[in-house]
């Protein structure tokens, strides 16, 4: 009930809306109740002219001694019997009508509104969470939470909740016409819904377990769809279709099987209510028939009773299985969801934290250590102690797995410190404003991340104001612009997932403009040239270039070629700092720096060999 209650919740910015149906769905239900009442005098009235001139009476209340006649309900000018019966059912029916449409219409504009916020919400958290969230849960279960298990809420808050309405009100109205027709037929045939209602509440309490199982399922067919498309390559070089088609069949026909198994348990509560519906007729028809013939009970209002009676099982049957899909498939479906919006986001600004506003002194690694989140390991940076001055070049070398991106990822508090500090301009990074923090800091990565989007909208992505100007100015300085304009629509060419129409060197040059408009005075490079071929890389260097100019730069690289005019490189070899210097230094100091240049100065003249 409390994750009911929770869902609901994201409705009451609309609740003009939800009150306004609530208000229309009862005028609904009141002209829903109308109709059982109108049949008897059909039968007996209108198709019976000899009674006809004896008033209506639409039904009594034998605690308040009050009766209800036709008549009391229209104008004065309508008078004869058949008018008054054709009156009353077009006027029912039209307001049953236009009251069901527009108030559907409004509890599902407040439903799908609220969904729509409640997604927008999912999203916008599970964006906030830090590295260490997207390494633990998979991209797959992420998306099938946010699109497939509010899909099944927003059934139930929406479609489910307009019903749930619709049949309560009509149900109520139903009821009162069954009680005050005959209330002593009326407990009678009331008297079986216990032994529906039970069977159907422990049912409900299964189906919530079967559509969290059925979710699961959900999931992975997302995560083995999402792997295989993301992989195509992969895939295509391996050879291996038939593995990944049965991987994906797998996982489907394991869904299968669980939405199978919620049909089957959803599907039963109706068969159930309509067999005790059918014993009460039974019954019913046999006690009315002695009652009749005995004088206690008159034809017509048996027939009110009894139509009035099977009009109620339904909107009962239908607010049985309501219950099954909107208290039990919604909440098992509201779980994941909610887990996603309860999980503390590791890595955040604290409450009313500085802006940073320029950078001008240094950036510095204080004795700072590192070990993953949850991780049993050591740790895999013990002990850094490293000072970037503003302005300063400073490249990491080593070995792989030595630490590098890693030291690199704390700075812009993509995780932060196990131990120790990283400070900017005397400030620990972890009590500046984070917004403020990333926005001074640019990053060109090797695995350069572009868009589904336009090259222009690529280029100016993190600063939407940059102007149409900005961004060629961008291109031009990466040595981007010549390609760009080979592109069939220029700058609104549209590049394809994650750049899928360019080439290596392309998209680490439009990663470079994207820097440019960025305009960030902090710079990361990592390893932006270890995948180029040697014509692509000295382009990408050239624009490099460019963008390092006047900005504080921590350059992570294999190439040793590429750190040499660094005015400090630092060697790390698991997880510590081993050596600081020039590279002439280093170059002649007997260290691993010098090992590394031997090696790579050997494989560069026998791959020239």
């Amino acid at each position: 009930m409390k994750d009911a209650i929770r869902l609901l919740r994201y409705s009451l910015p609309y609740w003009y809306a939800v009150v306004s149906s609530i208000v229309l769905m009862a005028a609904a239900g009141a002209a829903n109740g109308m109709i059982p009442l109108l049949v008897g005098p059909v039968f007996s009235r209108v198709l019976n002219p000899s009674s006809a001139d004896a008033p209506v009476k639409l039904f009594e209340i034998p605690v308040l001694h009050r009766t209800l006649y036709l008549h009391q309900l229209l104008p004065a000018q309508v008078h004869n019997i058949w008018s008054m019966i054709a009156f009353a059912v077009i006027g029912t029916f039209l307001i049953k009508g236009v009251a069901d449409y527009a108030g559907n219409y409004l509890i599902n504009y407040a439903g799908l509104s609220a969904v729509t916020d409640l997604r927008q919400h999912v999203f916008d958290k599970v964006l906030r969470h830090g590295s260490d969230f997207f390494e633990t849960h998979a991209t797959g279960k992420i998306m099938s939470s946010i699109m497939n298990d509010i899909d099944k809420i927003q059934v139930a808050v929406s479609n489910m909740l307009a019903d749930w309405f619709r049949q309560t009100f009509a149900a109520a109205c139903l009821l009162f016409v069954v009680i005050a027709t005959d209330w002593r037929l009326a407990a009678f045939s009331l008297a079986v819904f216990p032994l529906v209602l039970v069977p159907t509440a422990r049912l409900g309490k299964r189906i919530r377990r079967v559509t969290r199982s059925a979710q699961d399922r959900q999931a992975e067919v997302n995560q083995v769809l999402h792997e295989a498309l993301a992989g195509h390559q992969v895939v295509k070089s391996f050879a291996t279709e038939e593995y990944e088609s049965g991987r994906f069949r797998n996982a489907a026909r394991r869904l299968k099987l669980a939405n199978l198994k919620y049909t089957a348990h959803a599907a039963i509560a109706s068969p159930l209510i309509e067999f005790f519906a059918a014993l009460t007729i039974v019954a019913l028809l046999t006690y009315a028939r002695n009652q009749i013939k005995a004088g206690a009970m008159t034809s017509e209002s048996f027939t009110t009773f009894v139509f009035a009676l099977l009009m109620l099982y339904d909107p009962l049957k239908r607010l049985t299985g309501i219950h099954n899909v909107f208290f039990q498939q919604a909440i098992g479906a509201s779980q994941k969801v909610f887990g996603y919006l309860d999980r503390e986001e590791s890595i955040r600004s604290k409450p009313n934290a500085p802006r940073l506003v320029g950078f001008s002194s240094a950036i510095v690694f204080e004795n700072v250590s590192f070990r993953y989140p949850g991780s049993r390991n050591g740790f895999l940076l013990k002990g850094v102690n490293l000072e970037v001055q503003a302005g300063e070049i400073v490249a990491l070398v080593g070995p792989s797995g030595a630490g590098k991106t890693t030291l690199v990822n704390l700075l812009p508090r993509f995780y932060d410190v196990s131990e120790g500090r990283v400070l900017v301009d005397g400030r620990d990074v972890r009590d500046i404003d984070l917004e403020s923090l990333r926005r001074h800091i640019g990053s060109v990565a090797q695995d350069t991340f572009l868009f589904n989007d336009t090259i222009a909208n690529n280029i100016r992505y993190g600063r939407a104001s940059a102007t149409m100007e900005q961004v060629r100015a961008a291109a031009r300085n990466a040595l981007a612009e010549e390609f760009i304009l080979e592109m069939p629509q220029g700058y609104e060419t549209v590049i394809g997932d994650r750049g899928v129409k360019l080439s290596g060197g392309q998209r680490q040059r439009l990663a470079i403009a994207r820097a440019l408009v960025k305009n960030a005075p902090i710079l990361i490079l990592d390893e932006a040239t270890s995948h180029l071929d040697t014509e692509s890389e000295l382009l990408v260097q050239k624009a490099l270039g460019n963008l390092i100019a006047g900005r504080t730069v921590i350059v992570v690289a294999h190439r040793l070629s590429t750190v040499r005019r660094a005015d400090k490189i630092v060697v790390i070899d698991r997880g510590t700092v081993t050596e600081i210097g020039t590279h002439d230094e280093l170059v002649n100091g007997g260290g691993i720096y010098q090992r590394l240049h031997s090696l790579q100065f050997l494989d560069a003249e026998g791959a020239q060999a």
